[in-house]
This record gives structure tokens, sequence and C-alpha cells, in this order.
């Protein structure tokens, strides 16, 4: 549940101001229809009292997902073996490079935003992803400025995520959206 009183964005279309709730609500479509795991979208309303507008976006909890901060904080990797690890770092560059494909920069484009969750075990198990935050997002002219935005912020705050990891996760991204790596 996210309320916000004041908080407003500002762009061409929308000079004196426009609830982020609105914007998050639309990315949160977008992503839905690009095939992107977002969280299901429960309610979203705006108001103007008093002159301020009022915003509430209510979204379902990803049960079961754990955050790409978290799953290298609790030593998901060493729990779960190379190969679900290399599965995962595919399935979260695959599903930047879904987004920055069409355009969409996330804007927001923290480990803590991209929710990670184990299904199957063994060698069926593979890793779906979610991400959440999309206040920020945006779409942009070209793939490589919505890549270049997203993939260095991501790298700034990658914190543990190891260099090989970042790598691969480089090449799951490069290989799905055809945006050159060396972008960031």
């Amino acid at each position: 549940c996210k309320r916000q009183i004041g908080h407003l964005y500002r762009s061409l279309l929308h000079p004196f101001g426009r609830p982020t709730a609105l914007r998050e609500r639309h990315a949160l479509q977008a992503m839905r229809d690009l095939g992107v795991g977002v969280p299901e979208l429960i309610y979203c309303g705006t108001r103007q009292q008093a002159g301020r507008w009022q915003a509430l976006l209510v979204t379902k909890a990803l049960d079961g997902f754990v955050s790409l901060e978290d799953w290298y904080g609790e030593e998901m990797p060493a729990y779960y073996g190379d190969t679900l690890q290399g599965r995962m770092l595919e399935a979260v560059g695959s599903t930047l490079g879904r987004i920055h494909q069409a355009r969409w920069q996330h804007g927001c484009c923290y480990p803590k935003h991209i929710f990670l969750k184990v299904h199957g075990e063994g060698s069926a198990a593979w890793v779906e992803v979610a991400l959440l935050d999309l206040e920020k997002s945006r779409r942009r002219l070209r793939r490589s400025a919505a890549a270049r935005h997203d993939l260095r912020q991501l790298k700034r705050h990658r914190q543990t995520m190891p260099e090989q990891d970042w790598q691969r996760l480089l090449a799951a991204h490069a290989a799905f959206s055809r945006v050159r790596c060396d972008v960031i």
C-alpha cells in the first residue's frame, strides 16, 4: 500500500504536475503487457484535497520472493549452487533486456527492487523475476539510453555481487535486448 501526498512528476504532457502513483500504475500495466513480472495492481486512485494531490496505490504482495540484495546477503548462491545461480542471472538479465528492448527505463534499478522466487527443485529449478517501485519508470527515445541508465545504476549499487556474476548478467541482457553492453 503506497500513500502519497504532493508526490508529483512533471513532463511535457503534464507541466503542472501529475501524481506519481498514476505514472507507476501506467508502468505496472506496461510491464505486465511485456510479460515482465510485477505485483498485481489491486487499486489506484487520486484526488485533489485542499489544492494538494493525494494518491493511493495498492498492489498484491510478492509472497515467497526475495530481493536480489537479500539473495546475495543471505548467501543463496552457495545454497542453490552454480547452475541455479546462472539461471537467476540469465532471468534478471533477460528481464531487464525485455524492458530496455521496449525502450522502458526502470529509473530506480537497485538490487532491493529486483525480486526473485525459485520454483522447482534440482535440475528442473528455475527463477521467476519481478520488478518493484516503478514510480520513476518512463519510456526513452532510445533503447540504449534506457539500458545505460538502469545498468549503470544497478552496477553502482550491486554491493556483494561478484564481478563474474555481473558479467553473466550483462551477457544475458545483451543476448536478449541486442543493446551493446559497452554502454555502461
